[in-house]
């Protein structure tokens, strides 16, 4: 849904008049009239006038990052942190541009965000004018909405409709496109407090007679599963999914973006599924004889070879998104609705209908043997060593001294999989991570925008060196804006997750994997303890496994920055792993 302003809609109720002012002023008003408190932005010409204005705002911070992709991700960062919309703001052409990657992300993954960028004046449009970039049109396909504003009138309206439509429904981003003569105009702002968006529909409730069959399947199941994904967590239906599970006794995995949507610790808990997910998951969902695919989009690279996935069993569906129902896997039932809603509703027909609330499990004895006896045969394991610190164990002590409390995010690589698998999510937006575009350098930029959301919670950024040193700039964000976001780098001087598809499938020839040094293999390059100090951040270099304890404290009894540099072996492999287009009988596991 993406379209030019239009006109303007009458709101319902009394609107508010305010006093007169510019259109940059009117956008800050609107803003904060929205409870924005923090927005990521990078100033240039055509977007000026509304940083002139922020600085004048007594509700709004402004962080400015030191690359407009730093921004953005900061901004996803603290959305995902939140569930409210994150803020962010680049000027025209390039520094535009430079939000794309975010805006796609934020889309992918249904994240909550507004991105706003300043526009070459209105009469200087299809000119070619410097630094003129269509952004309405660069963005159509990775938004929910976009707008080009050419009415300072529409300010107000526009704004509302942006922050409502970001985080309603299936959340997503919108963007805001605004020229520089409207930021300078004047006029009387008049504040909607109502709108209507004809055609956006966001309150789908599941029928009654679809989920009494849902049940009727749950009860005939003798090998049920529930497999869900991010929609548990931007639904904020964690607790109705737990009661479910426990009410209907069904065992649960989620996908990478539903980590921490169900507790890793409960004993109906088999993590999560897909390329790298635990065998026990992906045999129980692929033999289940009645999946429950609850907020998911059966992702490729959770289903395999897509036709193969859940072969022989029935599906049952629900989402918001009917653009999602039957998309890439036709099901038995499709249910469009709010999953928190059609998980409330069915956990008051399972109760109507004698199902009690237990910790203790026995509805399917067999199923239930079966799955321990995968968990028991494929565990998440790795070969630990006396000296050479393994990444698998760098994530497994963190959890172990973070008592599994803190906010991870990560970049894009083997790092991001094991800290996906070593540690133990309890809570939902805890782990903060780049799943369905996959963006590298996401990793500190989103601890960045979540530490500013959480100030009280420890966040922790686990990356590569690869992904890490793209946006490496924003230490110097962290360090000037006291923001105490930490770092944790597996550094093995390779692009370690291309490395492994070099091993596995290409005969382990090296195709511009290497990042260090080739004329000097002994030296750790960058050496990211000296540029730290450019930075003005503490850097810690580990290289002996009986000196990593001692350095995670450190790093977590820190009120700065803090970055830990942790050499880690090339050599190892993230397993296991589902090769691509292939099922999870082609899993390997050494």
């Amino acid at each position: 849904m993406a379209t030019k302003s239009s006109k303007r809609t009458p709101a319902k109720a009394a609107p508010d008049r305010g006093q007169k002012m510019n259109g940059a002023d009117i956008l800050v008003s609107c803003l904060e009239h929205e409870g924005v408190d923090t927005i990521f932005a990078y100033p240039g010409g055509c977007s000026m006038p509304i940083h002139q204005s922020l600085t004048r705002s007594k509700k709004i911070r402004t962080i400015l990052p030191r690359h407009e992709q730093g921004g953005v991700f900061a901004a996803e960062g603290y959305a995902r942190a939140t569930g409210r919309a994150g803020v962010c703001m680049g000027t025209s052409g390039p520094g535009a541009t430079n939000l794309v990657t975010g805006i796609a992300d934020a889309f992918m993954d249904s994240t909550p965000l507004v991105a706003i960028t300043g526009q070459v004046p209105q009469e200087m449009i299809g000119r070619g004018a410097f630094q003129e970039t269509d952004m309405f049109g660069i963005t159509l396909p990775i938004v929910k909405h976009s707008y080009l504003v050419m009415d300072i009138h529409d300010i107000p309206r526009i704004v509302k409709e942006a922050f409502h439509i970001a985080t309603t429904g299936r959340p997503g981003p919108v963007l805001i496109d605004i020229p520089k003569n409207i930021q300078n105009q004047e006029t009387q702002p008049i504040y909607p407090k109502e709108i209507h968006l004809r055609g956006y529909r966001i309150d789908y409730k599941a029928d009654d007679v679809a989920l009494h069959e849902m049940i009727g399947l749950i009860n005939n199941a003798k090998r049920p599963m529930i497999y869900c994904g991010g929609g548990i967590i931007t639904g904020d239906a964690h607790r109705e999914l737990l009661e479910f599970a426990e009410r209907a006794q069904i065992p649960v995995a989620t996908t990478l973006m539903g980590i921490g949507g169900f507790p890793e610790t409960h004993p109906l808990s088999l993590k999560w599924l897909g390329m790298h997910g635990t065998v026990y998951a992906n045999n129980a969902v692929n033999e289940a004889d009645l999946l429950l695919a609850i907020g998911v989009r059966f992702d490729d690279r959770v289903t395999g070879k897509v036709e193969k996935f859940c072969e022989h069993g029935t599906i049952v569906h629900i989402d918001i998104d009917n653009s999602e129902l039957n998309k890439n896997k036709v099901v038995k039932l499709p249910i469009l609705s709010e999953v928190k809603y059609a998980l409330r509703r069915s956990n008051q027909i399972l109760e109507k209908g004698g199902f009690k609330r237990t910790k203790t499990f026995r509805r399917f004895p067999e199923w239930y043997k079966q799955i321990e006896s995968w968990r028991k045969k494929f565990p998440l394991s790795f070969k630990d060593t006396p000296d050479v610190i393994q990444p698998q164990y760098v994530i497994k002590l963190l959890c172990e001294m973070t008592r599994g409390e803190a906010i991870i995010t990560t970049g894009v690589g083997q790092h991001q999989m094991w800290a996906a698998q070593f540690y133990d999510f309890t809570q939902p937006r805890t782990l903060l991570t780049s799943a369905g575009l996959g963006a590298m350098g996401f990793g500190y930029p989103a601890a960045m925008g979540a530490k500013v959301a959480c100030p009280h919670k420890q966040v922790i950024d686990i990356d590569g060196d690869g992904s890490f040193l793209m946006n490496v700039q924003e230490l110097a964000t962290t360090h000037i804006e006291g923001i105490a976001a930490k770092a944790i780098i597996l550094n093995n001087q390779h692009l370690g997750m291309v490395v492994q598809w070099e091993d596995r499938f290409y005969g382990s020839n090296r195709g511009h994997t290497f990042l260090g040094d080739p004329k000097d293999l002994d030296r750790i390059y960058p050496d990211y303890v000296e540029l730290c100090k450019g930075f003005g951040v503490t850097c810690e270099r580990v290289i002996h496994k009986k000196d990593l304890r001692g350095a995670i404290q450190r790093m977590l009894d820190s009120k700065e920055t803090y970055l830990l540099d942790v050499m880690t072996p090339y050599t190892e492999h993230v397993l296991p792993m589902i090769p691509t287009g292939k099922t999870y009988k082609d899993i390997i596991t050494e």
